[in-house]
């Protein structure tokens, strides 16, 4: 989908409280934190579990959930490359809105081509955070948790991601997360441990 501004006569309105202002008010700096990942791999259970942590020590943050985008803002979107091409550049300019408010954003979302996920990095910059929670396909459909493999095997869900629909495994993330060996909790320690080793966080 074009990426071209179709309206006229608009102008960018700038802030007259900065990114910056709203970092030093938070005590932490804004960064978006992109969980990318096979359904059912554990994206969005860390990244609720990450911000219940992060807003226990009064941060500012908040998770952009896959699901919970496609009831909304992207009810309007299938599961087609060209839709999921759209739906992740819409959370892409979501995000660095976010992140410009000073925050730490978490989105969970499979976004399973490379070429996207590089948009959104090209949207937010040096802030924006790879986060591969690896997982192998037979453990995500082991646990299936909404019977969506299940369904997939069976023909009923097409362009079903890691069945019939490609995932673009990230070739250099920031911090890859193995969470079919280490638990919730372990995978939010080790975020939070690379937040503080990048300035991101103060010691919690």
């Amino acid at each position: 989908m074009a990426d071209q501004i179709k309206a006229t006569n608009i102008k960018w309105h700038h802030e007259t409280v900065t990114q910056k202002d709203r970092e030093a008010n938070n005590g932490h700096e804004a960064a978006v934190l992109w969980f990318t990942g096979l359904s059912a791999s554990g994206k969005s259970t860390i990244a609720q579990a990450l911000q219940a942590v992060l807003f226990e020590h009064h941060c500012q943050t908040y998770v952009l959930d896959g699901d919970n985008i496609r009831h909304g803002l992207n009810k309007d979107l299938g599961f087609s490359p060209e839709d999921r091409e759209e739906n992740i550049r819409r959370i892409g300019e979501v995000a660095a809105l976010f992140m410009d408010a000073g925050m730490i954003v978490n989105t969970a979302f499979i976004s399973p081509y490379r070429a996207d996920r590089d948009k959104a990095r090209g949207l937010c910059g040096e802030r924006f955070i790879e986060i591969y929670v690896h997982c192998p396909v037979e453990v995500c459909e082991e646990r299936d948790p909404k019977g969506l493999y299940k369904k997939a095997r069976a023909g009923t869900i097409p362009e079903f991601t890691g069945i019939s629909a490609p995932y673009e495994a990230p070739e250099n993330p920031e911090l890859t997360l193995n969470a079919a060996e280490h638990s919730v909790e372990e995978c939010v320690g080790q975020v939070v441990a690379y937040l503080q080793a990048r300035g991101i966080l103060k010691k919690l």
